[in-house]
């Protein structure tokens, strides 16, 4: 390997994933702000638009577990040009989709796309660039991570507001081709192919095993925790996740290899991202649906709020790369998590009058918060991993933070929606109030939807909480004796 990344040239290579990851990325948070709208255009609620979130981090989820066998059994190049291309379908058929029913269809045919495409971008930068560089190449990845982000929600709010919101596809789409042309170009193979077996049932339990947890989260917000479905689909998710679990560890070539847990530092830095992940999604997705359905601010006034916090992050990752690289995660961990949790408890106080200048401060705060946490995490994790497993780990931790950012979606959604239903019952109830009389039914509504949202941001305030006490305990592994393991595994297996 070491041979490989001293004659590459890195740059197009790095340059042609980037931008692949770029419109990714900015597909995914694009919708965020618009989905208010669309609610309105396609005569949906919000626990039916939020599939357009969820079902692309699914489909994520479950694509990214074969992402190693992939990465086995296709070249970088062949890998890299399916993604984009399935990616750049996708696009076309959400740009002309007259019914959410397509839309959808679009959305998850995009994530297959960027499914492939994540843990292929994580596994080259891993092993075009040595170790010690390490922190400040994640840190360049998390600028493409974070920098559609910052551009997505704003560009979002402004499109919305003055065109239709096809308009946000036809603007995605000649990015997506000019990475899919500027990918045939320029990237070169860098990972050995061979010739692996796909366990085929291990994908079938896995896409029911999330699937079914995914759906059953998704649909108590409208049926209610105890609805035959909902217990149905929960029940199925968890059996075939546990036979999924039991078949990976019994396989020789396993999709996902849980075996990566056997490394401490891995299984802690994966659970605290996987609750930061969840934490995230909330402010994403509940702000703008406060900022707009309740507060009336226009699309674009939403999309702007959010851009000087991922403005912000943008700014930092790069930074934050290069502290981790001289003194580890910990500590950044840490100071990152308290400001998350200062910040995330501060959006759980909102009322219909709290400045739109508090919650832009306190969101910026919050992304700054964030900053310290996801690049330097994951990366003080896959470092203790010897260079066999990287695909593996990758895999891994990527197919976890898209299940939890889905899933703590879902469930945050859900309880924003629960607890809002059953406030607005308890307050007609109270003052009195008749179905007939509109405006006061609008009142109510509106003190009952402030209330979900808050009850949301208290549950996500106490997972961040958890986040924080397990980073204390994330320790600095030995880059150089997990290098010397490295090799001396690889000597082994050839």
């Amino acid at each position: 390997m070491s041979n490989t990344s001293s004659t590459l040239k890195r740059g197009p290579i790095v340059a042609a994933l980037l931008i692949g990851a770029f419109v990714a990325i900015l597909a995914q948070t694009l919708l965020n702000v618009a989905m208010p709208k669309m609610m309105e255009d396609l005569g949906i609620g919000a626990n039916t638009i939020q599939w357009l979130a969820t079902g692309y981090l699914l489909v994520n989820g479950v694509l990214i577990p074969v992402s190693a066998y992939l990465i086995e059994r296709f070249s970088t190049r062949q890998l890299f040009t399916t993604a984009m291309s399935l990616f750049t379908a996708g696009t076309i058929l959400c740009a002309v989709a007259p019914n959410f029913e397509l839309v959808l269809t679009g959305r998850l045919i995009q994530a297959a796309g960027a499914g492939i495409l994540m843990p292929l971008m994580t596994v080259i930068f891993l092993t075009i660039f040595p170790i010690k560089e390490r922190g400040k190449a994640m840190g360049m990845m998390g600028l493409a991570m974070i920098f559609a982000p910052a551009v997505g929600p704003t560009l979002s709010g402004w499109v919305v507001e003055h065109y239709d919101w096809r308009v946000l596809f036809y603007i995605i789409l000649p990015l997506s081709v000019f990475a899919l042309i500027f990918g045939i170009v320029s990237m070169r193979n860098v990972t050995k192919t061979s010739n692996p077996k796909l366990d085929s049932l291990g994908v079938i339990l896995s896409t029911l095993g999330f699937g079914g947890l995914l759906y059953g989260f998704s649909d108590a917000g409208r049926d209610g925790w105890d609805s035959t479905i909902v217990v149905t689909c929960l029940i199925v998710g968890v059996v075939a996740l546990v036979l999924f679990f039991i078949r990976q560890l019994k396989s020789d070539k396993p999709i996902l290899e849980f075996r990566v847990f056997k490394y401490n530092m891995f299984s802690l830095t994966t659970a605290i991202n996987m609750i930061i992940t969840m934490s995230m999604y909330s402010g994403m997705i509940l702000l703008p649906i406060y900022l707009q359905n309740i507060r009336g601010f226009t699309p674009l006034d939403a999309g702007l709020l959010l851009l000087p916090g991922a403005i912000i992050m943008g700014i930092m990752s790069p930074i934050t790369g290069i502290i981790f690289d001289k003194v580890g995660a910990r500590w950044l961990a840490v100071i990152g998590l308290i400001i998350t949790v200062i910040t995330t408890f501060e959006f759980s106080k909102l009322t219909i009058d709290t400045t739109y200048t508090h919650m832009v401060w306190m969101y910026t705060f919050r992304m700054f918060g964030m900053s310290m946490l996801m690049m330097p995490i994951q990366t003080a994790g896959m470092n203790q991993l010897p260079q066999r497993l990287n695909a593996h780990g990758s895999a891994m931790s990527q197919t976890l933070r898209n299940v939890a950012g889905a899933l703590g979606t879902a469930f945050l959604v859900t309880i924003m929606t629960n607890t809002a239903a059953s406030r607005v019952k308890e307050l007609a109830i109270q003052g009195k109030v008749a179905e007939s009389d509109k405006a006061g039914m609008l009142e109510i509504t509106q003190q009952g939807t402030i209330y979900g949202i808050n009850h949301a941001f208290v549950i996500a305030t106490w997972m961040t909480v958890a986040a924080l006490v397990l980073a204390f305990f994330i320790k600095k592994v030995k880059p150089h004796s997990e290098t010397i393991k490295s090799t001396q595994l690889e000597k082994q297996s050839s």
